[in-house]
Parts: structure tokens; sequence; C-alpha cells
């Protein structure tokens, strides 16, 4: 093991002993290596004559570009677009990162967190999470309607496994009660437990509610206070984007921090649906302190586990979107503008639920509890979910996702309300017709 490695292994466990356990071989192994890039940030501090360490090509005025590339953007400095970002994230977007999480989660109130670490969106957090946490055989707690992507990243690539629970109870709500039992089950087989919470949820639209939020956090609390080690992913891809008004307005990651010693929680979001900028691939994990005293050690040493574990494999992030994410940030209307999409993204929320209500389509489909995010799933009685999409494209130009079998998602996000009585409509013909 590489010395740099141990000694990160030794801050973790002196903050932290069961952290370091719930580390996969990989992560325990994983380190920031003090090579060109801190050599290279040496010399920018230090190196007032010349500075020949760095990979970039330079003039007298900063980084060298061409003017047919510049001309894109518009009130941007050459820098905070041409040079390579750290590999851990342009610090100031990590602080105004760090500042928002703090603003938008007012339960952190006085809790420790991480610094956030910049990935290449969200996806990449995932694949990252993966790689520190989880070893190839090793049991991943995810409800039965989950992104598929999951399963490419964890099972296909990573070789894991998934345990699932049904994600809605006879009431309508979220089955707390059959997660806490998965992962209780988890952790008598293993030892360890490492959970997705995905809220919103892809693809069904749902967030938890007050209640119910409490009651997941507790519940895990409660498992890892028994003595089992307990990663829990929050997936906050679509955070903020809540529509209805007993939905929990935080991450379940605020109600996990510092509860227990054996509980790390891990916060994955970023800009690229919450602040629709797809394109730009920019998402952050944050680490929670676990229970115990003063956790910034143990966290400041995942942090450049994960920075070394980025800089192996793409280097760094994209600078362009960084700092235009940061300016967004900093500009007074961001909040106004953001706001006025969100009512918007309501708006198509609550018109597929008022067609849904208004009309009697149950000999066919039901909905499925949604109430955030960008999707709803509709339940199939008596039709095949991929034989419904290819005929809704090949018949009427309507595309749509089939989830399983049973489930047909439609994401309201990219609809505008007028068109909603139209699409439901086509969509119970189509079952109709299919199923004569």
């Amino acid at each position: 093991m590489n010395p740099l490695a141990k000694e990160l292994n030794e801050q973790i466990a002196k903050d932290s002993p069961i952290v370091l356990e719930m580390l996969s071989d990989l992560g325990k192994n994983l380190f920031m290596p003090k090579g060109i890039i801190t050599q290279s940030a040496e010399a920018k501090e230090k190196a007032h004559k010349f500075n020949v360490t760095i990979g970039i090509a330079t003039d007298k005025k900063g980084p060298m570009y061409l003017d047919s590339v510049y001309k894109y953007f518009n009130d941007m400095s050459a820098p905070d677009l041409f040079t390579y970002a750290p590999s851990s994230g342009k610090p100031e977007l990590r602080k105004r990162w760090a500042e928002k999480i703090l603003k938008d989660n007012p339960t952190l109130a006085g809790k420790q967190i991480s610094n956030p670490v910049v990935t290449n969106a969200l996806t990449h957090g995932l694949k990252l999470m993966g790689d520190m946490f989880l070893e190839r055989g090793d049991t991943l707690v995810l409800p039965d309607k989950f992104w598929g992507n999951y399963r490419l990243t964890f099972v296909t690539i990573g070789g894991a496994e998934i345990a699932t629970f049904a994600t809605f109870n006879d009431k309508g709500g979220f089955n707390v009660e059959a997660m806490l039992e998965k992962c209780r089950e988890t952790a008598r087989i293993k030892g360890k437990v490492v959970v997705i919470l995905n809220f919103p949820n892809n693809p069904s639209g749902y967030a938890p509610t007050v209640s119910e939020a409490h009651a997941i956090a507790d519940g895990l609390v409660e498992i890892a206070e028994a003595g089992s080690k307990v990663v829990v992913i929050t997936d906050d891809a679509y955070f903020g984007l809540f529509y209805e008004d007993d939905v929990y307005p935080e991450s379940v990651f605020s109600l996990l921090v510092g509860r227990s010693k054996n509980l790390l929680p891990v916060k994955l979001d970023g800009a690229t649906k919450e602040h629709f900028v797809w394109g730009f691939r920019v998402g952050f994990v944050t680490f929670g302190a676990t229970a115990g005293g003063d956790q910034s050690g143990m966290m400041a040493a995942l942090e450049k586990k994960l920075t070394g574990l980025i800089r192996g494999t793409i280097s760094n992030c994209p600078h362009p979107s960084q700092s235009i994410v940061l300016k967004a940030l900093n500009d007074p209307k961001f909040d106004e503008q953001r706001a006025e999409k969100v009512k918007i993204m309501k708006g198509r929320a609550l018109s597929f639920k008022k067609v849904l209500a208004d009309n009697n389509f149950s000999d066919e489909f039901v909905p499925y509890p949604f109430n955030s995010g960008y999707f709803m799933c509709l339940k199939l009685k008596n039709v095949d979910a991929e034989e419904l999409r290819i005929y809704l494209l090949n018949q009427y130009g309507i595309g749509t996702i089939s989830a399983s079998s049973t489930d047909l998602r439609l994401a309201f996000s990219c609809l505008d309300e007028a068109d909603t009585p139209e699409l439901f409509k086509y969509i119970y013909q189509a079952c109709k017709e299919l199923h004569k």
C-alpha cells in the first residue's frame, strides 16, 4: 500500500475507525498523489520568475486560446475557461455549493459536512461511490422502482448485487418498513449495508413525506446502532423539485449526519437537473460526519481519496461549466429565475394529476404515487409496457419509456400542460386497441 494511502487511512481511523472498515479494498488504497498537480500548485504560488510545470500553453496574457472558441463565451475570463480545474473541482464553486447545501437543508445547522468534491455530474459520483464502498459481491439495497443505469453502474461494471424492496405500500406511500427490513436482512448476511435513497425518485417521481423521511432516517440509525456498518448514499439529482406541501423539503441526508458512529451519509447532487443545465455535467459528492466528536480529519481524508480516484480516471472535470455554474449561483436573479421554472414543472405535474383524477382509466392503468421530480409511472393492467411503448411510437408518434413489463414512465417535465389530456387519451386508446 502506498504510504500516502496509509496516511489517509490512519487519519480516517483516528476520527472514525468504523468508516475505514466501510471502505472497499480500492477505497483503502486510494490516495491523492503528490506529483505534477501538487508540484504545479506549489509553483503557482512561488514561481515568480518562470513557471514551466503544467501542461498548458500560455502567452503574456494568460492561457492561449482560439478566438473561434472564445467568441462563444460572454463575460467569461480566459482563465475560467481554458485552464485545468483542480481534480477536486473549482475551489470557489465547492465553497459556494457547500453554502447552498446548508441553506437548502437547515436541519444541518451545527452539523459537520465535508467540502463538496466536483464530479462529472451525478452519474460519475455514483460510480465513484461504488468504487469506494462496494466490493464485488457486496449488496446494494434499492427500491424496485430504480433508475436502470444503477444496474449498469453497480452490477455490470462494479460487480455488486442488488437487493430490492417494494417501493410503495398499500396505503399509497413509500414503503419504509420494507426498505428497513431489506436493510436488516442485508446487515444480518453481510454485516454491512449500502443503500441508495433517490428522492425525488426516478422513475416514479415520488419523494417522502415529512413523517416518512424521519421514519427512514430513524430506522437506518437504529440498524447502525445495533452494530451494522451502514453507508447511505442520497441521490438528490432532482432535489428541490417538490410539488406538494407534505413532501419533506430537505434531503434525507440532513437527518442522518452525526447520528451514529456506524452510519456514514453521503450526498450526491448537482446542477444538472436542479438548475436545468443537463449538458454541463457538474455534480458533487459531499460526506457527512458520523457520531462522536470532530470528524473533519476523516472527511478531509475521504475528500483526498475521492480526489485521487478522479485524478486517476478522468484527471479533472470541465472548467468552463464549473465557472458558468458558479457565476449563475452568484447571480442575484438566480433563485427567482429557478423558482419560475419549478413553477412550470409543478403545473405540469398537477395537470397530470388532474387528468388522471377527472377520467376513469382504471380498467387499463393506474398511476403510482408521484409528487415531485421529472417523471411519473403508470401501472398497466392488461398490456405489456414494452409492447405499448412500441405501439404508441409507431401508431401515434408518442414516445414513452417502458420501465418494466408493467410500468410505463412518462416525463411530465417535457410536455406542455395543454397537451396532457390528449396524451392520456391516446395512451388509453392504445391500451384498448392492444387489449382487444
